[in-house]
């Protein structure tokens, strides 16, 4: 049996999938290979290098802790007033987030690393996923995560390619067609508490992508449940976190353990209808009361927002 870990994406909030991690070290639930799309690829990178142990995982939620918003998304004025007439293709350089990756995977090569990895991007031209498990890491990585016009996009092999989130976000296909059996999705999940718009256009565009992802993970769930022996992780909810907020990574990884662990224990990762658990609700404006899909699993689905 091959038991494959998909690590969805979902930028700031991919903090998340370290406490997810840690509660599935704790249950000895190990993966054979690992799927990482957007931010999941960063984090199934770091993890591919030395193996799902503690001390991997302390230092993957150290990262997560020490990480602010200029490391991956560094603002410059002259830089995106280039990009919107039009002289260069991003609002951000990608050099910090290259560096970022670069100190914090172990294997320089994704053929190398210690457990089997698969990173998830988006071939530009034809919008097909590109699965990456060969060739440099960083490149993969940054490939992986390079969100459209927020990064440039990232040539390799004459392919540029782009955030894999675009094409195929959860990976969970990707994972089935490498022939794994029993399959964990971990999803970084969305805001879905916010109290207001996000008010800027990079902040906007992460908020719409991460809308985008849990969508595409709801819908691939749910042509896959019965296909494949799917556990589903639990999302945070409610969830309040603004796109930019690099600040509150410990309270994610708390809570994603927290969650995960309660959710595992209860079986409620075996439970019909998965997809549920990942639809898009509304906190605010529901005249019942805030709807919070993974809040009861005994509970009938929720209603769509």
């Amino acid at each position: 049996m091959t038991t494959a870990f998909v690590l969805s994406g979902g930028g700031n909030l991919g903090a998340v999938q370290v406490g997810m991690l840690r509660a599935l070290h704790e249950r000895r639930i190990v993966p054979d290979l690992l799927v990482g799309t957007s931010v999941g690829a960063l984090n199934a990178a770091h993890l591919a290098g030395g193996g799902l142990t503690a001390d991997v995982l302390d230092d993957l939620a150290a990262v997560w802790r020490r990480v602010r918003r200029k490391d991956v998304f560094p603002l410059d004025p002259v830089r995106q007033l280039l990009a919107v007439a039009g002289r260069l293709p991003s609002l951000c350089s990608s050099g910090a987030l290259r560096r970022l990756i670069a100190d914090n995977v172990a294997h320089r090569q994704l053929e190398d690393a210690t457990i089997p990895l698969l990173l998830v991007a988006t071939d530009v031209r034809t919008g097909e996923p590109a699965c990456l498990s060969t060739g440099d890491t960083v490149s993969a990585v940054l490939a992986s995560t390079a969100i459209p016009g927020v990064f440039p996009a990232v040539e390799r092999d004459g392919v540029a390619l782009c955030d894999g989130a675009v094409a195929a976000n959860a990976g969970i296909s990707q994972a089935v067609a490498q022939h794994a059996d029993e399959i964990y999705l971990l999803p970084a999940g969305y805001a879905c508490a916010l109290t207001y718009a996000p008010a800027t256009a990079l902040s906007a565009a992460l908020h719409a992508l991460s809308l985008l992802i849990q969508r595409q993970s709801q819908l691939e769930v749910a042509h896959l449940v019965g296909r494949v022996d799917l556990h589903v992780l639990p999302p945070l909810c409610p969830l309040s976190v603004a796109p930019l907020d690099f600040s509150r990574a410990a309270e994610l990884i708390g809570r994603g353990y927290q969650a995960t662990s309660s959710w595992l224990a209860k079986g409620s990762d075996r439970r019909p209808h998965p997809e549920r658990y990942l639809a898009l609700h509304d906190h605010q404006h529901d005249r019942d009361g805030p709807i919070c899909p993974t809040a009861a699993a005994d509970e009938p689905p929720p209603r769509a927002a």
